[in-house]
This record gives structure tokens, sequence and C-alpha cells, in this order.
């Protein structure tokens, strides 16, 4: 009898809750194909799919800052085959949707965390005819040019370069005209083109294009220099504290996913970027990869809510 009862649990089980995965996963990118996020994405969806026997998908759902993505990915089941990959304007945007009662989803409520991938640092950028070697030598120029006025691109409204730009045009008394784009791609070729005088984004999106000279490279929000490039300062030293900023990409579920589905997509989520050949490729771009617990997701996006809405919600800036 005691046979019989093992028999029949482990039939029902399969029949009724198959083992996670059984389907094709997605991994939904708020932004063009080309930028960090969109690559770190393809890498560890790459990994992920070898390892975990189903194939991962990438989506491209790029618009308004990249919260466009991230409600699709709110409002998908809570199931573990939905996934979003986003950044440090994942905070930024949807505080800007909240505070204009624009957001369609509630970012402390609706996602849980599953593991940073990967810490990028962010880098403001120029066109390489900026007469301005950093940060502080723009502010100066454009302060005694009263009658230049230079145009800055951003990934969207409320995103990351968006808010560096109006702190930066607050604290230095400038005046810029901001052009949202809806990626790190796009917002490259501009610049690059000369359409655009200033950016920025994650350092991976414009390594290649810093070192050939197609960039400028003014400054990093990280808290210290970066050994890509150690000869660019931090926007701290320049006199610009406020527009430092931690620089990742992070793999979120929505929320009531099962916290054992979870663990697998961490475990999983570790394991690809921890991979050799995945990790070269990473570091090869500026990426450090790093594979967090959740609850360091978790812990991160909170930390970066609270530092930005305070500014988000003073300066007035919309999603």
């Amino acid at each position: 009898m005691r046979r019989l009862l093992v028999v029949l649990a482990l039939v029902s089980g399969n029949v009724f809750g198959q083992a996670f995965p059984s389907k094709p996963l997605r991994i939904v990118v708020p932004f063009p194909a080309g930028g960090t996020t969109d690559i770190v994405a393809r890498l560890v969806g790459q990994r992920m799919s070898e390892t975990m026997g189903q194939p991962v998908l990438i989506e491209n759902r790029g618009g308004a800052g990249g919260t466009i993505g991230a409600d699709a990915v709110a409002k998908a089941a809570p199931d573990g085959y939905t996934m979003l990959m986003h950044n440090v304007t994942f905070p930024m945007a949807s505080v800007a949707a909240a505070i204009a009662n624009r957001a369609t989803y509630n970012i402390e409520s609706d996602f849980a965390g599953i593991s940073i991938a990967v810490f990028v640092p962010l880098v403001i950028t120029a066109h390489p005819g900026v007469p301005a070697k950093d940060l502080r030598e723009l502010v100066n120029y454009l302060q005694k040019e009263k009658d230049v006025r230079y145009n800055y691109g951003s990934t969207g409204p409320g995103s990351f370069m968006h808010v560096m730009g109006e702190i930066l045009a607050r604290d230095a008394r400038i005046e810029m005209t901001h052009v949202p784009l809806k990626g790190a791609a796009p917002l490259k070729q501009e610049l690059i083109a000369g359409r655009l005088q200033v950016g920025g984004d994650q350092l991976s999106s414009s390594l290649a294009d810093i070192k050939a000279g197609k960039l400028k490279a003014l400054a990093t929000n990280a808290s210290r220099r970066i050994p890509e490039l150690p000869e660019v300062p931090t926007v701290r030293e320049l006199g610009f504290p406020a527009m430092e900023a931690d620089g990742w990409n992070g793999l979120f579920a929505p929320a009531k996913t099962p916290r054992e589905v979870i663990e697998r997509l961490q475990k999983e989520t570790a394991a690809a970027v921890r991979h050799p050949e995945t990790a070269r490729r990473l570091v090869e771009i500026g990426a450090q990869p790093v594979g967090s617990s959740p609850s360091e997701q978790d812990a991160i996006l909170k930390r970066q809510v609270e530092q930005f809405r305070p500014i988000i919600r003073e300066m007035r800036i919309e999603n």
C-alpha cells in the first residue's frame, strides 16, 4: 500500500505539476537592440538556454524610458517564464512616471528581484568636437558662452541621463535642451553624428567608441575612477556629487512569482555571468559579472528609488 501511494504521488506530480521550465522563457529588454542592457540579456539568455534545456527569447520593447517593457512584465503571469532585464534607469523613470500620475505599475510592489547580473560604470560622454576635456570644462564653457545652446540626449524621459542632465543644469546654472531617444544605441548614433553634443549611458555602450576617438568621456558617475578609463575623473571630483550613481543590469520577475522559481532563476543567472567565456566577454565591454542574490537586487532598486525620488520631485522631471 505504501509503495502504491508513492507511485500515485509521482504520477500525479508529473501530470498536474510540470518541472520548471517546461516551455520557452522570455527576457524583456525595455530598450532597442544594441545597448548594454540588450547585450547582457543576450549573453545571459544564451547560457540559460543551454543549462535549462529551453529556449530563452529576447524581446526588445523600447520606449518611454523603459517603462513600456517594464509594464509588460509587471502584468505578465507570475510563473517565471517572463523576466525583465533593466538598469539604473528603472528606478528613475518609474519614479518620474509615478510623480506625474502616469505610472501603469508600482515599482515598489509589482516586481521581484532575481539577480544583479553585472555592475557597469556610468559615463557622461560628448561629441569629440565639444571644446572641453571633462565635465567641469564643459560647464565653464557653457557658462561663458551664453549664446551657445547644447543638446543632450538620453535613453528616454525620466531615464538616467535625463535626470543627470537636469541635475547638472540646476547645480551648474546652465541651459541645455533635452532630446529623448528610445535607447543607448540610437543615443550613441546621434552623438557620433554630431546632432547631439552631450549624452551618457553605461560604459559598455560606448567604451569601444571612446577608445576609438568617436566619443569623448567627460566624467564617470561611479564613486571612484574606473580601470578602463583611469584618466576620466568622477563627477564628485569635478564638484557634482549629486550626479553620483551606481550602474547595474539586473533581472526581475513579476511579483508573486514562487520563491523556488526565483531561486532557480538566480542560480542560472549567476552561473551564466560567471561562465568563463561569458565573463570574458562581459569584462571586455567594461561590465563586472556579479550574479547577486535576489535580496541584493531588491536592495539596490529600493536604495536608488529613495535616492532619486526627492530630486525628481523637486525638479519636476516627468516621464
